[in-house]
């Protein structure tokens, strides 16, 4: 009987997690979570089982925490397991970014080529971590991709919360969306950021009608199946949603790609969107080989490998002896106000 624990910081990680808790419990093992930002666990379900405190974590004794963010306590029992909370999408220099390297993990589950060559690199540089490709949970529901029945041409938006990268920020751009889903050619659905400024929120709420919904959730995989194009800016959510092989139309994004549509100018956007519609040969192929390079994998069982990788580790049964990496060991002890050794 192994023992698992789910490590989040914020609500968009639990979606992640879920599809790694069905594996687990299908297997016959024991998964629990552990949040550590106040009010995450109010998004869990009362069949989702949360730990309460760092004493429950060590009671508890997890062979295996599984991390859907950054960092993880040094003084938690198992092998610790860095799952990701996004794609690599550039939007933090690379001292902060997706390949920095924390000295927290035991083992690197990575998306795709993209991710695992320059990960096996620094593997071969640090040597005290394993680095096993297998692709990303948080996008099993998107597979096996199935086609809609006919309907009128949706476009999904989405925007991250950082304010100099985020289109939500630009009231020209959210009045253009406004005027574009009252024309009656696209249906508009909406999402924003769990982090985004209250007032924006309301303002999104405030443009439904018909033609534009707004959604509240952390859940995105039902409203990628809905959408056929995306517009947004610079977020992880374009690569989860292209993984569909559908367009994506970008604002200002901070490092655009060939598959990407990208524009600058507000009086661009419909013109745009109705390219991104008419799914261009040479874009397509672009997504085609984005995804190959990005997360090749679209049988639904990225969680299946993610545990089975987490076992063999496990089963090697030396976990090697990381840096002593002491100032971030005391930033994880203030964030949790714990200040003992182990």
């Amino acid at each position: 009987m192994k023992r698992f624990l789910i490590y989040i910081s914020q609500a968009y990680s639990i979606p992640i997690g879920r599809p790694l808790q069905e594996e687990i419990q299908g297997r016959g093992y024991v998964v629990k979570w552990f949040c550590d930002e106040a009010n995450t666990a109010s998004y869990l379900n009362e069949r989702e089982y949360v730990l309460q405190s760092i004493e429950a974590v060590k009671q508890y004794q997890p062979d295996v925490v599984l991390v859907a963010t950054n960092v993880v306590p040094d003084f938690f029992p198992g092998l610790k397991v860095q799952i990701f909370h996004g794609f690599s999408v550039g939007k933090r220099a690379a001292a902060k970014g997706h390949f920095n390297i924390r000295g927290f993990f035991d083992l690197y589950c990575t998306h795709g080529p993209s991710t695992t060559v320059p990960f096996k690199a620094l593997q071969e540089k640090h040597k005290y971590f394993d680095v096993i490709e297998t692709g990303w949970s948080k996008v099993d529901p998107l597979f096996p991709l199935q086609k809609r029945e006919k309907h009128m041409p949706s476009v999904m938006i989405s925007s991250t919360f950082t304010r100099k990268l985020s289109l939500a920020h630009n009231r020209d751009v959210v009045a253009e969306i406004e005027r574009l889903s009252h024309l009656g050619k696209w249906h508009f659905i909406a999402v924003l950021h769990p982090k985004m400024e209250q007032e924006i929120v309301e303002h999104f709420k405030s443009m439904q009608h018909n033609h534009f919904v707004f959604y509240d959730t952390t859940e995105l995989i039902p409203l990628f199946l809905q959408a056929d194009v995306m517009f947004s800016d610079t977020t992880s959510a374009i690569t989860e949603f292209v993984l569909q092989h559908k367009p994506v139309v970008t604002f200002n994004n901070k490092q655009p790609l060939p598959y990407m549509i990208n524009i600058s100018m507000v009086k661009q956007i419909e013109g745009a969107l109705a390219l991104a519609f008419s799914r261009p040969l040479e874009m397509m192929a672009h997504i085609d080989s984005f995804i190959s390079q990005t997360h090749p994998y679209n049988d639904g069982c990225s969680s299946q490998r993610v545990i089975d990788a987490s076992l063999a580790v496990l089963s090697k049964d030396k976990i090697k002896r990381k840096p002593l990496n002491l100032i971030r060991r005391w930033k994880i002890r203030q964030k949790l106000h714990y200040y003992r050794l182990w």
